[in-house]
């Protein structure tokens, strides 16, 4: 039985065809991430992931764009009582060359061309990625 929806909200930021995403250990595992994170009681999507963007890079977002908001049922893989619910947001960055890693499980990051073969693990960050690639010109 599930507890829990889980609501998760993540920034795509693309520059020169490479999209930022995080090197992080969570629950163990090293994972392949997009900034952002979960919503906070009492937030909406964006004050969520503008708080998530401040916290993990200390990057403060000028626009954003909804891109694909998950549309399948997915349980989380590192909590098997939660159910996720995942929200992409295109973004723009004000503030770039502040860009400077705050959060302590993040160990670096990286920017991922959008000519590569997928290197994200987690199912809906895949099929995102995926899209990406489509929408390339």
């Amino acid at each position: 039985m599930l507890h829990k929806v889980n609501i998760r909200v993540y920034g795509l930021y693309i520059k020169q065809d490479k999209l930022l995403a995080l090197e992080e250990m969570y629950a163990g595992e090293k994972l392949l991430k997009l900034p952002g994170g979960g919503l906070e009681f009492g937030e909406g999507t964006l004050d969520c992931l503008s708080r998530e963007l401040f916290e993990e890079l200390n990057l403060r977002p000028k626009s954003f764009a909804h891109f694909y908001t998950q549309e399948e049922y997915v349980v989380s893989l590192f909590n098997a009582k939660e159910q996720l619910l995942t929200i992409y947001y295109r973004i723009e960055i004000e503030n770039l060359s502040e860009l400077q890693i705050k959060d302590s499980s993040i160990e670096k990051i990286r920017w991922v061309s959008l000519s590569e073969e997928n290197p994200f693990v987690l199912p809906i960050d895949r099929k995102v990625f995926t899209l990406l690639q489509q929408k390339l010109p």
